[in-house]
């Protein structure tokens, strides 16, 4: 909900915008609506009128005089429904909400994996991956999330999208899911200073809600790029959707995780890959965190190992 009700032509087709982004196709009340009272009402207005047919009388008018037409009520400019909402077609709309409701394409998949093989740094990659609009995601979250913590460290790990708190500092990891990952690092001597942290997709979907298998394949080439310039020597999948992204499998997160597999690189480069428990499904089954605890011990003795 808005603080206040759009009012110019421009406000209400950002709000448009931004609903067809989020996939809403249908105009709804923003209370139930009880039809049976509204029946009923109609009912009991009819009741009398059939009791009393009589027309009415008409009222004399003076010879010479006609009563005037009453026109119908006309509609200036009906609302459109939502469902095919294009607000390019608006022609107060600003560029930005007329991006806003393009639908990704095979062409912006491919200015994507161009931009992000362009990128020779970190640095250079995160420009490019501001500079983008060929994500619809990035319309509707207030900020980009590329990585946080030490690129030059040995470990990295990767998320799937920020939501509410990454979204507003533009830091991946900083809420409830955050300081639980905080801890899980401190178990096994680490911390944000001797890990990277980053996710599969850099803005916040609308409403937290799941990434489309489209916006998560734009947003890949930005990911295993980032991946390849850090070069950690152990790469760690926090949930199942980062998991099946980077190492190409269909598997559920309960069946890959505890088991070593290999994300390879562009450049043909293989980095070991532990796939463990998100943050977030952690706090919501607790019992499951002695689960992500081996996996982390495992973590940290592949570490101990390529020293």
């Amino acid at each position: 909900m808005t603080a206040a009700s759009p009012s110019t032509p421009a406000e209400i087709a950002e709000l448009l915008a931004f609903y067809a982004s989020a996939g809403v196709d249908d105009a709804l009340e923003d209370a139930p609506i009880n039809r049976f009272a509204e029946a009923a009402a109609k009912s009991a207005e009819r009741r009398p009128a059939e009791r009393a047919p009589a027309a009415p009388r008409r009222e004399a008018r003076p010879e010479g005089r006609t009563a005037p037409e009453q026109a119908p009520e006309r509609v200036e400019n009906p609302p459109a429904p939502l469902s095919g909402l294009d607000a390019s077609t608006i022609p107060d709309a600003p560029a930005r909400v007329r991006a806003a409701a393009a639908v990704p394409d095979e062409a912006q998949a491919a200015a994507a994996r161009q931009l992000a093989a362009s990128a020779s740094t970190l640095d250079e990659l995160r420009q490019h991956m501001a500079a983008f609009d060929g994500c619809n995601l990035k319309f509707t979250a207030k900020n980009l999330v590329f990585a946080d913590g030490n690129p030059n460290a040995d470990l990295m790990l990767v998320g799937e999208a920020p939501g509410r708190d990454e979204d507003l500092e533009g830091l991946p990891f900083v809420g409830r899911s955050g300081r639980l990952l905080d801890r899980m690092l401190a178990a096994i001597g680490l911390d944000r200073n001797s890990a990277y942290i980053a996710n599969v997709i850099p803005w916040r979907p609308p409403g937290n809600r799941t990434p489309t298998p489209h916006e998560t394949e734009i947003c890949r080439p930005f990911i295993e790029r980032q991946i390849e310039l850090v070069n950690p020597k152990v790469l760690v999948n926090l949930g199942g959707p980062s998991a099946k992204t980077l190492l190409n499998t269909t598997e559920g997160i309960l069946r890959l995780r505890g088991n070593w597999r290999v994300h390879t690189t562009a450049s043909g480069i293989a980095i070991p890959a532990m796939p463990t428990l998100h943050p977030a499904y952690l706090l919501r089954t607790p019992a499951h965190k002695k689960l992500a605890w081996r996996d982390f011990l495992e973590v940290k003795a592949k570490l101990r190992a390529l020293e």
